[in-house]
C-alpha cells in the first residue's frame, strides 16, 4: 500500500479512481490471512463514500489531498449505525451509534473513505495488543512466528504495516499509538491531549487519553492532523535539522534496554548529529519521580479505568471480559480519593518542572521502547510474564502521557530477530507544530 501522499497524487491526477481503490482495499483485507486485524468491514459505507469522492474529483470539486483515501478506525470510535465495542464482547449488543464520532465526521468531510474497524486490546487497557475475544493480530514484520503487534491500537499498527490501509486512527493513553508504530516499523503520532475532539470516542482515562494516526510517513500524519482539526490545510512546515535541539534523558529510558535497540537509536542520533542537530544528554529525575508516585499512590490510568468500569467489574459482565483486564482494572479499588488528588497535584508540579528543564525549542529523543516485539505465546501462557512485559512496554511512552507531551515514533532500524526499532521524538504540551515540523525534516535521517 502506498502512502497517503502517493495515493493522493494519483487520485487528484485522475489516474486512480477512488471506487477502484476502495474495492481493491476491501478485497485485500478480505484476502489477508490474519483475520484478527479487522473486527468489522464497512463495505457499503466505503463504496458510497468512494463513489461520492470519484464524482467530485471527475467534476473538478475535489475536497483536497485526503479525498478518496481509505482509512480504518480503532474499534472505539463511534460510527453511525454500529455499536462501539472497544475490543470487548460485553458491548457487542449495545445500541448502534446515532452519529459518527467528531473526528470520524471531520475526516469524512475531508473526503476519506472508512473501510472498517480494527482490533485493539480490550477497553484499550494494555500496551501489548493481545485480545482473547477477537484474536491477537500478528506482527507482519516477524519472520519467526507470532510476535506482538503492540497495543492497545494493535489492529491499527498491523493494518498499516501490512499494507492493508494507508492510515488508521488510534488512541494513546500510555503509548497506544507509539507502541504499535514502533513494533511494526511505521510512523505513529500522538497529539497533545485535547488537540482533537474526544466526542464519540470510548474513554479509558480522561486525564490521559489522546488521539493520533498510524501511517507510513510524517507527511501523512501532518495531512491527517489538519483534517482532524477541521482545517483545509496544515500550518506545519518542515524545519531545518540544523535547528533541531534534542535532550536525550539518561534516566529510566535506557534501563534494561536491549543492546540492539540502543545501537539502532544511537546510530540514528549519530546521523542527526552529523547533519547538524544539537544533542545534549542529561539525567531527568522527574521521570523517576513519576514511577515513585505511582508506587506510592497508584497509577492514574488505573484509578480512572476503575471509576469508568466499576459497575461492570462488580457484576456479571466481568465474567465475559479478559481476566487480565479485569485484574488490572480492579486494582483501582485500592486507590483512595486522597491518593488520586495527590497524583493530580504532583502531576501539575512535574509538568511545570519539565518545562523548566527543557531549553526553548528543545525536543526529547529516546527509544520508543526498550525492546523489540516479543513472541506472543509465552505471554499468553504466563500471567506474571504478561504483566511484567506490559509494564516494560508501557514504561517509556507513559512518561509522555503523564507529562502531557506530544510525540512521534519513527522507525530507525532493526534490533534482535530483524524486528523494527522506534525512535521517539517528544515535545511539551501544545508544541505539536514544532514537533511535526522537526519530524518532517529529520525523518529520512532517522530512518537511515
Amino acid at each position: 500500500m502506498k502512502s497517503i501522499a502517493q495515493l493522493s497524487t494519483l487520485i487528484q491526477a485522475v489516474q486512480l479512481d477512488p471506487v477502484a481503490l476502495a474495492e481493491e482495499t476491501i478485497a485485500g483485507i478480505e484476502a489477508y490471512s490474519d483475520k484478527a486485524v479487522f473486527t468489522r468491514l464497512t463495505r457499503d459505507r466505503a463504496l458510497a463514500e468512494a463513489r461520492a469522492a470519484s464524482a467530485r474529483i471527475r467534476d473538478g470539486r475535489s475536497l483536497g489531498a485526503l479525498d478518496g483515501i481509505p482509512i480504518a478506525w480503532k474499534d472505539l470510535f463511534a460510527m453511525e449505525g454500529l455499536p462501539t465495542t472497544a475490543g470487548s464482547k460485553v458491548l457487542a449488543n449495545d445500541p448502534p451509534a446515532e452519529a459518527d464520532a467528531a473526528v470520524v465526521a471531520l475526516l469524512k468531510a475531508a473526503g476519506m473513505v472508512s473501510v472498517g474497524r480494527v482490533n485493539m486490546s480490550e477497553f484499550a487497557f494494555s500496551g501489548l495488543g493481545i485480545n482473547p475475544h477477537y484474536g491477537t493480530p500478528a506482527n507482519p514484520v516477524s519472520s519467526d512466528g507470532h510476535r506482538l503487534p503492540g497495543g492497545s491500537s494493535s489492529g491499527s499498527g498491523v493494518a498499516v504495516a501490512a499494507g492493508l490501509v494507508p492510515v488508521s486512527i488510534g488512541t494513546d493513553t500510555g503509548g497506544s499509538v507509539r507502541i504499535p508504530a514502533a513494533f511494526n516499523g511505521i510512523v505513529g503520532y500522538k497529539a497533545t491531549r485535547g488537540r482533537y475532539s474526544m466526542q464519540g470516542v470510548y474513554p479509558l482515562s480522561k486525564s490521559l487519553d489522546s488521539l493520533g494516526p498510524l501511517c507510513r510517513t510524517v507527511k501523512d500524519a501532518v495531512l491527517i492532523d489538519a483534517a482532524m482539526r477541521g482545517l483545509t490545510a496544515s500550518s506545519v512546515t518542515a524545519r531545518s535539522v540544523k535547528d533541531l535541539a534534542l535532550l536525550v534523558p539518561e534516566t529510566v529510558m535506557f534501563d534494561g534496554a536491549e543492546p540492539e535497540v540502543v545501537a539502532s537509536f544511537e546510530a540514528a542520533l549519530g546521523r542527526l548529529r552529523a547533519a547538524g542537530a544539537k544533542i545534549r544528554r542529561s539525567p531527568v529525575p522527574v521521570f523517576a519521580e513519576i514511577f515513585e508516585l505511582m508506587a506510592r499512590h497508584g497509577a492514574l490510568v488505573t484509578a480512572e479505568a476503575y471509576a469508568l468500569h466499576q459497575a461492570r467489574l462488580a457484576g456479571a459482565e466481568a465474567d465475559g471480559m479478559d481476566p487480565r483486564v479485569v485484574a488490572r482494572a480492579r486494582l483501582g479499588a485500592n486507590i483512595s480519593m486522597p491518593d488520586y488528588i495527590a497524583t493530580l497535584d504532583a502531576r501539575e508540579r512535574l509538568i511545570a518542572r519539565m518545562a523548566d528543564i527543557l531549553r526553548p525549542g528543545e525536543l526529547i529523543a529516546s527509544p520508543t521502547l526498550p525492546h523489540v516485539a516479543p513472541k506472543v505465546a509465552p505471554l499468553i501462557a504466563d500471567d506474571d510474564a504478561f504483566f511484567a512485559m506490559n509494564g516494560k512496554t508501557l514504561r517509556n511512552t507513559l512518561i509522555g502521557n503523564f507529562l502531557d507531551w506530544c510525540g512521534v515514533s519513527l522507525p530507525c532500524g532493526h534490533g534482535a530477530h530483524g524486528m523494527p526499532v522506534g525512535f521517539l521524538l517528544s515535545g511539551l504540551a501544545n508544541t505539536d507544530e514544532l514537533l511535526l515540523g522537526h519530524a518532517l525534516a529529520a525523518e529520512e535521517i532517522i530512518r537511515g
